[in-house]
């Protein structure tokens, strides 16, 4: 199975900062089109705009789509909506992002929510491979938790170790250069900003082929309460193609 499938935060699709954040990739990954990618934003125009929450995985032997969506079916009716952090536009490892304007308190359901969509759902995650695993040592220099991180979770930067941000550029090694990004970004995205971000939604998105644009599958709705019946948002994202 070429496919894979990630699952990320992101606002919902009548939200200023997701219009704000598909407009600075040049993308909507709710929607069927899929243009040339902005100057220095090919990587996160092809993952789109998002925080990560698992990395895009290929299905383990046995497992399917529609048992990973009974999984985040039981996984959203266990956790209430919450408010987001406030957000600011700034630098990580030489990457344009949002990120919080401050320390992420260790309590904030943010973090517990990271952490259970890393345990909780790695039974559908295929094992990485050798060659998978080497792609994330080249990238840049491994710690030792990080090595273990990565060979027991596929991705070295999990758990203790996450960073919640929403990619916005590519790497940008100068630092002229990524000064001029950064206050671009900082302009364009501070109308967005000044609106409160209530998290209420798990987002699954589909890698359809090797290299493809990852496209938004579906929005399952937090609701910290045990319905019958799976509260999705797909009706939304479908309203959002068309």
């Amino acid at each position: 199975m070429s496919a894979r499938y990630a699952i990320y935060l992101t606002p919902p699709v009548d939200h200023p900062l997701w219009q704000s954040g598909c407009t600075w990739l040049g993308r909507d990954p709710s929607g069927d089109e899929a243009p040339a990618a902005p100057a220095r934003r090919a990587a996160p125009w092809r993952y789109g705009f998002h925080a990560t929450l698992k990395t895009p995985m290929r299905l383990a032997e046995g497992c399917s789509l529609q048992s990973l969506h009974q999984a985040l079916c039981a996984l959203v009716r266990t956790v209430a909506p919450f408010d987001m952090p406030a957000l600011e536009v700034g630098l990580f490892e030489d990457l344009i992002v949002l990120q919080p304007a401050g320390p992420l308190a260790e309590a904030h359901p943010l973090r517990d929510l990271a952490d259970r969509c890393i345990t909780e759902l790695d039974v559908f995650r295929e094992p990485a491979t050798p060659s998978d695993l080497a792609r994330w040592r080249v990238r840049a220099p491994l710690d030792d938790e990080q090595q273990a991180l990565l060979s027991r979770w596929g991705c070295p930067h999990v758990l203790e170790r996450w960073h919640f941000h929403c990619t916005l550029s590519d790497l940008i090694p100068d630092e002229g250069e990524r000064a001029v990004w950064l206050e671009l970004a900082r302009t364009f995205f501070a109308p967005a900003l000044e609106q409160p971000w209530r998290c209420d939604a798990l987002s699954l998105f589909v890698e359809p082929s090797v290299g493809a644009p990852l496209q938004l599958l579906r929005r399952y709705a937090l609701s910290g309460q045990a319905p019958l019946v799976c509260s999705d948002q797909t009706s939304a994202v479908e309203s959002a193609r068309r």
